[in-house]
């Protein structure tokens, strides 16, 4: 009897002191392209209350996620070739090639790859800047989705990056969705995901590679500088899916080799919400 005490205060006198341990110690760090959608904390990820597997009643797990279900124009949807592409809201990418090095923060997002721009304090102003009409918006990072979220005639790509683009205050108000597929011929690799870091960090890992550049416009350039796309008033396409963002999508996907497709799939897990009916997106208006 004595000995069952002993064991239960032992354990309890350990729980607590681990708890205070992960308290004192737990650091918080918001990326800011993805918004309140993912949290990654010192040793140990954010459990989120969503997943795609039930991506369809993300509106009933609680009232902020509403939007989910009762949007007008929620994404991703399928986008036709007979609708033909847009004439119209054509984004300018000379921000970006004002600045050819960029540097940020590399980590996997829960699901996969994924990268934020380091900037100083609220202002993100100072990062590449997309215009299109009389908006200009600043590209705050890119994340990975497996398979493709949106769908071109019916059928998926193997990835998709979304470019999120935020205001200067850090709202997001654009997403560039870049479709990844692969080509069997070894030495079309994609010069873009040869800068990532050699060894990509899993998806149940919550490491981060600090200090990473990339060239951004070398994205832009590999989809053929986004000169035939797909427009649309969409939404984010995970919880609380808010609506207002203006998304692109280039005709080209971006061409990688089959093991740089394979690497990236090694450290993804699926990760496409399903296909929204399309409503008052205003497809190419």
């Amino acid at each position: 009897m004595e000995f069952a005490i002993f064991k239960i205060l032992f354990f309890l006198i350990n729980a607590a002191s681990v708890l205070a341990c992960d308290f004192h110690t737990s650091k918080y760090v918001s990326h800011p392209h993805l918004g309140p959608r993912q949290l990654v904390r010192r040793g140990k990820r954010e459990t989120l209350d969503w997943d795609y597997i039930n991506s369809a009643d993300w509106h009933t797990i609680r009232p902020e996620y509403a939007t989910c279900n009762t949007g007008t124009h929620q994404s991703p949807i399928n986008l036709q070739t007979s609708q033909g592409l847009s004439l119209n809201h054509k984004p300018d990418f000379s921000g970006y090639a004002t600045q050819p090095q960029v540097s940020g923060t590399f980590f996997n997002w829960n699901f996969g790859p994924a990268y934020s721009l380091k900037h100083e304090g609220e202002d993100f102003s100072t990062l590449p800047a997309m215009k299109f009409d009389d908006e200009t918006v600043f590209l705050a990072g890119w994340h990975i989705h497996f398979p493709s979220e949106h769908l071109i005639d019916g059928v998926r790509s193997r990835a998709e990056m979304h470019l999120v683009h935020v205001d200067a205050a850090g709202k997001p108000k654009s997403v560039v969705g870049v479709r990844i597929e692969s080509v069997p011929n070894p030495d079309a690799r994609s010069a873009f995901l040869d800068q990532l870091p050699e060894n990509l960090i899993h998806f149940n890992d919550t490491s981060e590679v600090e200090g990473v550049t990339i060239n951004p416009m070398s994205i832009i350039d590999e989809v053929d500088g986004l000169k035939a796309f797909w427009t649309y008033q969409g939404s984010l396409t995970t919880p609380p899916c808010s609506e207002g963002l203006r998304w692109f999508i280039p005709k080209q996907p971006l061409m990688a080799s089959e093991a740089q497709v394979v690497k990236l799939l090694g450290s993804a897990r699926f990760s496409h919400r399903v296909e929204q009916t399309a409503w008052l997106h205003q497809v190419n208006v």
